[in-house]
């Protein structure tokens, strides 16, 4: 079975400025990804440019053997990518059931029925437009809107970011239902510790580029290496794998 994502040499930023440099990664099915760093190394602009809203100025993407680094969004979309943006934006002036069905394509494990099992709180909250929501709830439309699309592969950027610790709780249950179910996915996530434990390989970046990789139970058996690769003065000791 071909890869669901191979990247390779991917220089991308936005506009004339550079900010991913000689990026490859390689993604099978039903794995699970990290994407660590500190604030500012290229994390979000990672999945922003295989969603396609960056310039990319080198190298390839491609989606089950397809390349796609040309593609606008919604073809890329249509390829099989769902996008949990960092921020959320969702529609404010729709209703929760509104956002979800704009978001429908095709048929599969996703319909509005299971986005309402995964989080009960959506089907309660229906009728609400999107401005009436609370954080939490407006990140789970958020999460549900991309499964609408029935997605071969799932981006998270930093889904739990600003929420209150019981709503992390209950949006980090569906996120491990979702990945222990083998949906392919890429996860953006301030607490490593946290990424690493639900995900199956782990990638560190650092300006741009990635500067560790491999299996995400190895990196969190190894808290010195992953300190120090979070921490800008000891990460200059390291050498990039």
């Amino acid at each position: 079975m071909a890869d669901v994502l191979h990247v390779s040499g991917l220089r991308a930023g936005y506009g004339p400025t550079v900010i991913l440099e000689d990026i490859d990664l390689t993604l099978a099915p039903r794995r699970a990804l990290a994407v660590l760093g500190r604030n500012g190394v290229g994390k979000t602009t990672l999945l922003a440019t295989l969603m396609g809203h960056t310039t990319v100025h080198a190298g390839s993407i491609a989606m089950l053997g397809q390349r796609i680094e040309t593609r606008p969004i919604y073809r890329r979309a249509r390829t099989g990518i769902g996008y949990v943006p960092q921020g959320r934006e969702i529609f404010p002036s729709l209703t929760v059931e509104e956002n979800l069905l704009i978001a429908e394509r095709g048929r599969g494990r996703w319909t509005i029925r299971a986005v309402y099992d995964l989080f009960p709180r959506l089907a309660e909250r229906r009728n609400s437009f999107g401005n009436q929501l609370s954080g939490g709830e407006q990140q789970m439309l958020s999460i549900g809107r991309a499964l609408m699309g029935n997605p071969t592969l799932l981006l998270l950027d930093e889904p739990l970011e600003g929420l209150a610790p019981v709503i992390v709780d209950g949006l980090l249950a569906a996120i491990r239902h979702l990945l222990g179910e083998g949906l392919t996915a890429i996860l953006v996530e301030q607490s490593a510790k946290r990424a690493l434990e639900m995900t199956h390989e782990a990638v560190v970046l650092n300006r741009g580029r990635i500067v560790w990789r491999g299996e995400s139970a190895k990196l969190l058996a190894n808290s010195d290496t992953l300190a120090a690769l979070l921490t800008p003065e000891r990460h200059a000791s390291l050498a990039p794998s």
